[in-house]
């Protein structure tokens, strides 16, 4: 889909301001001038550039918002994450910040310190769901409207599967040693159990284990541990931690993992050596369900979907990761407010959350109308619903609870060393303790 086309300002003050002089000088002549509503250029930044169903209903939204409102006009930009972060970070003290730009709610500190403009008064609250609002809430204000929502699902290769001898059982849960078994012989033969890196994300390496330790605390004590109240020694963590090490020592993750980008850990998967399991949030769909020719994963890929395994001793072996994802906020100084909200409104309707669902394959944080969605892919969206049926779900990710001190050292610790054999069990869970009790 190609990109909105925008008039270059030097062309547009050389072709317009002339133009608009000579129609002044007329009017002057035959009477009082009328007042005439000035237009507004806003600027928007967002991610998901090589991501084309994303960024496709993004450029259809704002395409249709200029046909419908002509006194707006949109300077669309799509930049990758790291670098939009960074200019962003930078633009916000200095007053150059885009009216819009994406942002995900671990970023809540963006309005803590002042530089979001609360959505209450600009977008219609009520088309959004009650976990999305709350997720982008500070002081009784919503800062974000959550486009993408997601849950930390473990996709496998049903094929690689049963060339391991290894069948899912009847519910698509499996115990603590069925899974451990399945590692095992996935390494023996030859397989990479399971396709992750950290090249260029704060979080991937942690998924296994984060999932695990919410079904072993149950959500009150997961959230506890999240929040410095609960120790990363206790006996719970700590049986759990110890298991993933198990899983990691059996050659768990690729040899790769430390330098394998998040882009480079779906083709892994899927095309090329190929992976036994990906565990990955839901919007693994937004780069795999394009053609190969793109990334996409290969015509016929036998994907499957199952359940993380229920480890030993489970308070909650139904429980899940529900989160929000990419999300737009308005910067508190942009000077075009009212075509930016407008803007922003006129994404957040259930039409809109339906053709995310129908395009983008995801979930999202805009309310929707499940029974007038439609898609190709009706088999897999069966299976995102079975594997989520009775779940009991935890709103956020860690990196949601944790900042500063605590973040970073989620980041490096859990995400990057433990699962890449670096550190062990103990020294992981102190260096959580001195990092994460203290900002508590």
């Amino acid at each position: 889909m190609p990109l909105p086309r925008f008039l270059p300002s030097a062309v547009f003050v050389q072709r317009f301001v002339p133009a608009l002089a000579g129609a002044l000088a007329c009017a002057a002549l035959a009477g009082p001038v009328l007042a005439q509503t000035s237009q507004q250029t806003i600027t928007m930044w967002s991610h998901w550039p090589d991501e084309q169903s994303k960024r496709g209903f993004v450029e259809e939204r704002v395409k249709k918002f200029e046909a419908a409102t002509p006194q707006c006009k949109v300077n669309l930009q799509f930049v990758q994450k790291s670098d939009l972060y960074a200019s962003v970070k930078t633009s916000v003290r200095t007053g150059q910040a885009p009216d819009i730009f994406w942002l995900e709610p671990d970023e809540i500190a963006f309005a803590r310190s002042g530089y979001l403009e609360p959505l209450d008064s600009h977008i219609n609250l009520n088309n959004l769901e009650d976990w999305a609002r709350q997720s982008w809430s500070h002081n009784g204000k919503v800062y974000g409207l959550p486009v993408e929502a997601y849950t930390v699902e473990l996709y496998y290769n049903r094929d690689l599967m049963k060339k391991v001898g290894v069948t899912p059982p009847p519910g698509m849960q499996m115990s603590q040693a069925q899974f451990t078994d399945l590692v095992k012989k996935s390494a023996a033969a030859g397989i990479t159990p399971v396709a992750s890196g950290v090249g260029d994300r704060p979080y991937p390496g942690a998924y296994l284990l984060q999932e695990m330790l919410l079904r072993k605390l149950g959500l009150d004590d997961y959230r506890a541990l999240l929040t410095g109240k609960l120790s990363f020694s206790d006996p719970r963590v700590l049986e759990t931690m110890n298991w993933i090490k198990e899983l990691v020592d059996a050659g768990a993750y690729p040899k790769s993992f430390s330098t394998l980008k998040l882009g480079e850990s779906h083709y892994y998967f899927h095309t090329n050596p190929g992976a036994m399991m990906f565990p990955i949030a839901s919007w693994y769909t937004g780069r795999a369900f394009v053609s190969a020719e793109k990334g996409g994963q290969p015509q016929g890929f036998p994907l499957g979907l199952m359940k993380y395994p229920a480890v030993n001793g489970a308070k909650c072996p139904e429980c899940k990761t529900l989160a929000v994802g990419g999300s737009y906020v308005m910067y508190s100084r942009s000077k075009n407010k009212e075509c930016a909200g407008k803007l922003l409104n006129s994404i957040a309707t259930v039409e809109n959350g339906n053709k995310w669902m129908e395009e983008v394959l995801l979930q999202t944080g805009v309310r929707t109308d499940p029974s007038r969605i439609q898609s190709i892919h009706a088999q897999y969206f069966k299976d995102l619903q079975d594997r989520s049926t009775g779940a009991k779900f935890f709103i956020g990710t860690p990196l949601h609870y944790m900042s500063g001190k605590c973040g970073d050292t989620f980041s490096q610790v859990l995400n990057r060393a433990f699962p890449a054999g670096l550190i062990s069990v103990k020294d992981a869970a102190g260096q959580m303790d001195a990092a994460c009790k203290a900002a508590s």
